[in-house]
């Protein structure tokens, strides 16, 4: 990580050396034989580090005249960051980021770094560009996180798919809530038999959606059906697979819930390919309300998720850490609604 401070590393003989050679969290943690987040921790004064490693990283700060970064220097700008930009609801969060970085004359700067596996320094190119503060869409390791904090950047998760630590500031959606909802109102329609295609199994929101629903099936008094609950990567394609058994089943659902809504719309190809009907003969309610859903043939029941406000209300959040402010909470959750079209209906006796 190019941690940047004022002075270079000083020369083992106690002169300054080569000024040209900046001081950075990285060569500290190098020379201390430790990771960067263990060095981070030393810098600030938080536990999980042994004495000795403590006492090892200290004398190489004292040493090589590292100082802990200031928010000063920073650039009026802050950084949304993707880990890819492939999926639709990214223009909803960068039309809610933009509007709050306009009302506040801030810049705007979006980037899309890859999966945690890549090979180029996307964390490098952040920190050399100096934001004001971070909102990352992208779920930030423990490692970049502590990089982060070391270098005095700011940042906000949005809508976080892990737990993340009590001190790391969040916004997201109900999504519990909204899982119970979708749900509720297929039962209230008299559906019995409904299935839920949920997402990944290590995505926080896709739990907590699958969670809701079943909450409404138990206080409807219905079973949750094993067979009935499958899993899949949030895409079209998956969404359509996973409908594809869940219809082929001897005795197959009136209804099926999904964790978004690409997946519901594979649920409709698959629907046409078996010769069913959307809603005389299955009933599909989706999640996040795209734009899209609304003009599909039938438009789309589904939870919508206020991505445009969620991503206004983390970059207020945001500007207000970057301008050393503390944010009214860590942790912020927008509610979701149902949204009714014309894919739901009771279903046939």
């Amino acid at each position: 990580m190019a941690d940047y401070a004022a002075d270079g590393p000083a020369d083992k003989d106690g002169g300054q050396g080569d000024l040209s050679r900046p001081v950075t969290i990285a060569f500290i943690a190098e020379s201390a034989g430790v990771s960067v987040p263990t060095v981070s921790k030393v810098i600030n004064g938080k536990s999980g580090v042994s004495a000795d490693t403590r006492a090892r990283v200290e004398a190489l700060v004292n040493e090589y005249g590292y100082r802990k970064p200031t928010g000063a220097g920073r650039n009026n700008v802050v950084e949304l960051v993707f880990r890819e930009l492939k999926h639709m609801w990214a223009v909803e969060i960068i039309r809610g980021v933009e509007r709050v970085a306009r009302r506040h004359r801030v810049g705007l700067m979006v980037s899309e770094f890859g999966l945690h596996d890549t090979a180029e320094p996307t964390w490098d190119d952040t920190v050399s560009r100096r934001p004001n503060c971070v909102l990352s869409v992208a779920q930030l390791s423990e490692a970049e996180r502590e990089q982060l904090k070391a270098k005095g950047i700011p940042f906000v998760v949005f809508d976080p798919a892990t737990e993340l630590p009590d001190d790391v500031p969040f916004v997201g959606a109900t999504n519990w809530s909204g899982g119970r909802a979708a749900t509720r109102h297929l039962t209230g329609l008299g559906h019995r038999r409904i299935a839920m295609i949920g997402g990944p199994e290590d995505q926080l929101y896709c739990c907590a959606r699958l969670d809701g629903y079943r909450s409404a099936m138990q206080s409807a008094g219905l079973p949750v059906d094993p067979e009935l609950v499958v899993h899949a990567p949030l895409t079209g394609e998956d969404g359509c697979e996973a409908a594809r058994s869940l219809l082929a089943l001897p005795e197959r659902p009136t209804a099926i819930f999904t964790a978004n809504d690409l997946q519901a719309l594979g649920v409709y190809q698959a629907a046409r390919e078996a010769g069913l009907r959307i809603p005389d003969d299955l009933s599909v309610v989706g999640f996040d309300d795209l734009p899209v859903v609304a003009w599909v043939d039938p438009p789309l029941t589904t939870v919508h998720q206020p991505l445009t406000e969620m991503a206004a209300a983390a970059t207020e959040m945001a500007l207000t850490l970057g301008r050393g402010e503390e944010a009214p909470q860590v942790g912020l959750e927008i509610a979701t609604t149902l949204t009714v079209r014309g894919s739901t209906a009771p279903p046939r006796n």
